[in-house]
């Protein structure tokens, strides 16, 4: 059965007495081998079927290496670890300058919980500065992104539970030879969280770069996934300046199955979730949004969308169509405009129409190749379920 769409209306979003947004999460990418922005790609007869003006992609297919734009929060994330762990910033000119910096620090490992493309990251920055990765999955977690996370050289152990019970044994090993590099947190860890969603900032800037240099205005629309939140935190963070003139609106989507930001948005309080959380949108798949990013996301999203997995389905197709190869996480956004076309008040709040400039992040690529290929070759009219994966009718 298919889950109706849940909406939670912020009625007072406010622009949040935050810090300028640093630019140095950015000079660091730079800095980072094969970093170039990625795509804004605009998607104008997808525009015309979803009846907006104008739909803009960035398409994070590819970054840094990755199919994810997941990198560019551990990045900045361990490199800050590191040189707090250093007592200081090294010069460094390459990675492998930067790497030799460590050597008072070695051996050294670097812990994560993830679903795939947050620990992956991890694991890539550990094999890039010669260092050791040890990354817990949840039980159920795709073989193919596994597979994904051991290629980059690290230990993955499968643990018996959700993500959050991954994110419990990977905090087990902070210490002396270990960092913990959490995209999520909890009392008393907070800072490595907090620089993982400074690096996800470098995608808004970005966008303000690339639509600058064509001649045109921001978008008056931001739809951002959200698991724990990090990566609409980092949205608010950037739309939401008080020095913000015409700050877009704010859309935050999450799977029906792992609703915590819905949940603590409509109890006033962060909450959690009971698992399973087992959508096939599985970057969502979180039972409590982080401590945080919480306050941002309180303060600062207009609304929040809880969808089923059929629509995933539906915007992984949409996207194909379109010459977009994403991964069901990826497309949740699309799935998000698509669950709010059919939500006429909802869409009027977020002023939704044939006037509308929309910004979708798809956050992913093609991270597991047998649940997409199931995915197009069904109608996702059905259930999408985590090894299930749309079982409607064939197309």
């Amino acid at each position: 059965m298919m889950n109706p769409t849940q909406v939670f209306h912020n009625p007072h979003p406010y622009a949040l007495a935050v810090s300028p947004v640093s630019d140095a999460p950015l000079a660091f990418h730079r800095r980072l081998p094969g970093y170039q922005p990625t795509p804004l790609v605009e998607l104008p007869e997808l525009a015309r079927q979803l009846g907006v003006g104008r739909l803009w992609l960035k398409a994070e297919a590819q970054r840094l290496g990755l199919p994810s734009f997941k990198i560019l929060g551990a990045a900045w994330a361990v490199y800050r670890a590191l040189v707090e762990r250093l007592g200081g910033e090294p010069a460094w000119t390459t990675l492998d300058t930067l790497a030799a910096h460590l050597a008072p620090l070695r051996p050294l490992s670097l812990a994560a919980a993830t679903d795939g493309n947050h620990g992956r990251a991890v694991a890539h920055m550990a094999r890039l500065l010669g260092l050791t990765a040890q990354i817990f999955v949840p039980a159920g977690t795709a073989a193919a992104r596994i597979a994904a996370i051991a290629g980059e050289g690290a230990s993955v152990t499968v643990v018996d539970g959700s993500y959050d019970d991954a994110v419990a044994r990977s905090a087990e090993l902070a210490g002396s030879h270990c960092l913990v590099i959490s995209d999520t947190s909890w009392p008393g860890y907070e800072d490595v969280p907090r620089q993982v969603i400074a690096g996800y900032g470098t995608i808004f800037a970005e966008v303000d770069a690339e639509l600058a240099s064509r001649g045109e205005p921001p978008p008056g629309l931001v739809i951002v996934q959200m698991g724990v939140g990090a990566l609409a935190a980092a949205a608010v963070g950037h739309y939401r300046r008080p020095d913000s003139a015409a700050p877009p609106r704010l859309i935050g989507v999450e799977p029906t199955r792992a609703a915590c930001v819905l949940a603590s948005l409509r109890a006033g309080t962060i909450v959690s979730v009971p698992a399973p959380h087992d959508s096939i949108m599985a970057g969502l798949n979180c039972g409590a949004p982080s401590l945080i990013a919480w306050p941002l996301l309180q303060a600062g999203l207009d609304l929040c969308l809880a969808i089923d997995d059929h629509y995933a389905c539906q915007a992984v197709r949409a996207l194909a169509s379109a010459g977009i190869a994403a991964g069901e996480t990826g497309a949740a956004g699309l799935g998000g405009l698509l669950a709010l076309r059919e939500l006429p008040t909802a869409a009027a709040a977020a002023g939704l129409g044939a006037n509308a400039s929309v910004l979708l992040i798809a956050t992913e690529g093609v991270t597991d190749p047998a649940a997409r290929a199931r995915i197009l070759a069904s109608n996702c009219r059905i259930d999408c379920v985590a090894g299930r994966v749309c079982a409607g009718e064939a197309s």
